[in-house]
């Protein structure tokens, strides 16, 4: 008896000693990303599965939420719930404002293989990714500006081959569609328009090429005066178009049936109807919108997206850090827009990738007037938003210059509060050219 017990003393004391040799698992850093981006998911999936298999000290958790992402993210910073990092869909000033996010500016400055890649220092906005000297988020990629996407079947049995240079002839296509597909089964025509954001997505982009843009950056106030020939051409093309409003995919789903013909949304229309909504019954081309007169007088607004933002709230910032360099890596940047899902903003990537692997994409390339307007300052504005005033001046349920007329003065009544409050400042751009909005000299005044 004595035999076996030593013996079995002497087995657990050799296992004790070969356990105390090998190190102890150290337990992941866990990253916990938060997202309303979907599009990607399973690219973004794929991509984390391989960080998390080649990291032992590091894992992300990706979480997606498309509804009231903002307020989602307000919310959980209040009840110290948040996540380390978020997509930058959120309004920045609301954030810095709150102490809520991390100034990256130091983690840039010291990492030569992240700005080789994504060039942060030449796409800092103000206002949108930075303040000041500080840079909270770097763009991966960009957005393009509104297209019209169209259904060439449609417009060649009206005799139409292109979509035409200005909104006169744009209305009078719309117009030749319909009556042309009024003797169809099912009837056909030819546009269409979402009760989402309809303004935006076609008429305030044909209004910023001809210059129009409802801030006056040279004398630091709000003006929609512009915007009246558009209102005018909206009303014609609201008379002639699918006659239901319906949500934007709903939208997208009726344009890929065929039942309109224009349609206008950007870049990301290239993933919508090839995969979400993939167009089979008809060839569909995109253009640049037309403009009031058929010239281009001022830049199509691109917006400079995928970003990410670390929150201070987080524990492990470092990590958090390692996690933004592999999302804008190289290699994780090649494959996300080889994939068709967003364009490259730094000439790095663009020179890196293969564009024939872009699929629809390459069509929404980036025109030569596309840039980035300097961000508008946030106001706290009483009564119904710009977008959704014009849309109820273009569907008959306000007078065209009694709705101009009330923005203007809203707006700025509201603008002048807040700087008199000191919430916001005034923001002005004395050389400012339409063409190339953020190539001025930003000033801000406290009057």
């Amino acid at each position: 008896m004595k035999k076996r017990i030593s013996l079995l003393t002497a087995i657990v004391m050799a296992l004790s000693l070969v356990l105390a040799a090998v190190p102890a698992l150290a337990e992941k850093t866990v990253i916990n990303y938060w997202s309303n981006d979907r599009h990607d998911e399973t690219y973004m999936n794929a991509m984390i599965e391989k960080f998390n298999a080649a990291h032992e000290d590091i894992e992300i958790k990706m979480t997606i939420m498309t509804d009231d992402f903002e307020n989602s993210i307000m919310m959980a910073i209040e009840g110290n719930t948040a996540p380390d990092l978020i997509g930058q869909s959120v309004t920045l000033k609301n954030m810095v404002d709150l102490n809520a996010v991390v100034d990256l500016t130091p983690y840039i400055t010291a990492d030569e293989e992240y700005q080789k890649v994504n060039d942060p220092f030449n796409h800092k906005y103000e206002g949108l990714n930075a303040i000041g000297d500080a840079i909270y988020w770097v763009p991966s990629g960009q957005r393009s500006g509104v297209r019209i996407e169209y259904n060439k079947a449609l417009l060649a049995a009206s005799g139409f081959d292109s979509i035409p240079a200005t909104l006169a002839e744009y209305v009078a296509m719309a117009k030749k569609i319909t009556e042309d597909g009024a003797a169809n089964n099912p009837v056909t025509y030819g546009i269409g328009f979402t009760s989402s954001s309809p303004f935006e997505r076609q008429l305030e982009m044909m209004a910023q090429v001809s210059g129009v843009f409802y801030y006056d950056y040279a004398n630091g106030k709000f003006d929609f005066s512009g915007y009246k020939p558009f209102l005018e051409a909206g009303r014609e093309l609201v008379a002639v178009a699918y006659p239901d409003q319906q949500g934007v995919d709903n939208m997208r789903a009726q344009f890929a049936a065929g039942s309109f013909a224009l349609w206008g949304n950007a870049s990301q229309e290239a993933g919508v109807f090839t995969n979400q909504f993939p167009v089979e019954a008809f060839e569909w081309g995109v253009a640049p919108v037309p403009s009031l007169e058929g010239e281009i007088k001022g830049a199509l607004q691109v917006n400079p997206n995928k970003g990410y933002l670390m929150l201070e709230g987080s524990k492990n910032k470092d990590a958090a850090w390692e996690v933004i360099r592999f999302f804008q890596s190289e290699e994780f940047l090649v494959g996300y827009m080889e994939g068709g899902f967003d364009l490259p903003i730094t000439s790095y990537i663009d020179e890196k990738i293969d564009k024939s692997k872009m699929g629809r994409m390459a069509d929404f390339s980036l025109l030569e007037y596309e840039s980035v307007y300097p961000a508008v300052p946030t106001i706290n504005l009483a009564g119904d938003d710009y977008r959704t005033q014009l849309w109820n001046a273009i569907m008959g349920h306000m007078d065209i210059d009694e709705a101009i007329n009330d923005l203007n003065t809203r707006y700025n009544a509201a603008y002048d509060e807040d700087i008199s409050y000191g919430s916001v400042k005034r923001l002005v751009i004395s050389d400012y050219d339409p063409l190339h909005p953020s190539a001025g000299t930003v000033t801000w005044l406290d009057k």
